[in-house]
């Protein structure tokens, strides 16, 4: 065979051997998913082999919360400083990202604040009792070891706008995926806290595809009231991104004193 029918053959042998792995590397994206249809909670671990802990996992979130374990557990420590809006609705919910800097500490555990959102209704039950809206702080440690502080919130008629939420809101882009950066505005999600901290901590799960396990939960007891017209906001960008109640299975749930 001449040497250019070789070179033509190779080239042709390679395209049908590595090309397909190529391709599929050129164009992978994260697989998409929603709270809705063949692609919402039910179906996630169908849609990529990453999420199967969201059907396999036998400690998910979020759960009910209803035969807590009072017991003498060590205050929530919060050092969260202000930092530069940084906000993205990212077609899941609105998401701000947080600057390094600040941190919770639990006993001798510390971890750092690296972003918050929001799910509505609040993902999380107490009691059987749903909340109108959940804000979840997610945090790392130095290893990587996730912690999630939930802020429940119940919109009141009566309530006074959050300054906090207000600022978000008013920033958020309507082009989904767009990342609205404001170095002039600082926020500190220090803010919206209740006054008490007392809390109910557990061990869960990402309440998102993958539904990594390992994640210690840490949900306020003490809610926060907002203002009907800044729920009325999010819910009509987000009618709902919640995923339904996962089994507690045989985890034991502890509620501070």
């Amino acid at each position: 065979m001449p040497p250019c029918s070789c070179w033509k053959a190779l080239r042709l042998i390679l395209c049908i051997v590595i090309g397909p792995s190529i391709l599929y590397a050129q164009s992978s994206t994260p697989p998409h998913w929603t709270y809705d249809g063949k692609e919402g909670p039910k179906h996630w671990s169908e849609l990529d082999p990453s999420f199967s802990p969201c059907s396999l996992g036998k400690h998910q979130s979020p759960i009910n919360i209803k035969h807590a374990k009072m017991v003498d557990l060590p205050a929530l420590q919060f050092n969260y400083n202000p930092a530069p809006l940084n906000i993205v609705d990212n077609g899941h919910t609105i998401l701000v990202n947080y600057a390094p800097g600040s941190t919770v500490t639990v006993g001798d555990k510390t971890y750092a604040l690296k972003q918050f959102h929001f799910h509505h209704p609040g993902e999380e039950e107490i009691k059987g009792k749903h909340y109108d809206l959940v804000a979840h702080l997610v945090h790392a440690d130095a290893s990587g070891h996730n912690a999630v502080v939930a802020i429940l919130f119940k919109a009141d008629a009566k309530a006074a706008a959050s300054p906090l939420l207000d600022t978000l809101w008013k920033n958020v882009s309507q082009e989904k995926g767009k990342v609205i950066e404001v170095s002039s505005i600082s926020i500190n999600v220090k803010d919206l806290l209740p006054a008490e901290t007392g809390y109910y901590t557990f061990s869960g799960s990402l309440t998102t595809p993958p539904c990594t396990e390992g994640v210690d939960w840490y949900i306020l007891k003490t809610p926060v009231t907002i203002s009907e017209s800044q729920l009325a906001f999010f819910a009509k960008i987000y009618k709902h991104d919640n995923r339904p109640l996962q089994p507690i299975n045989h985890r034991e749930v502890f509620e501070s004193k």
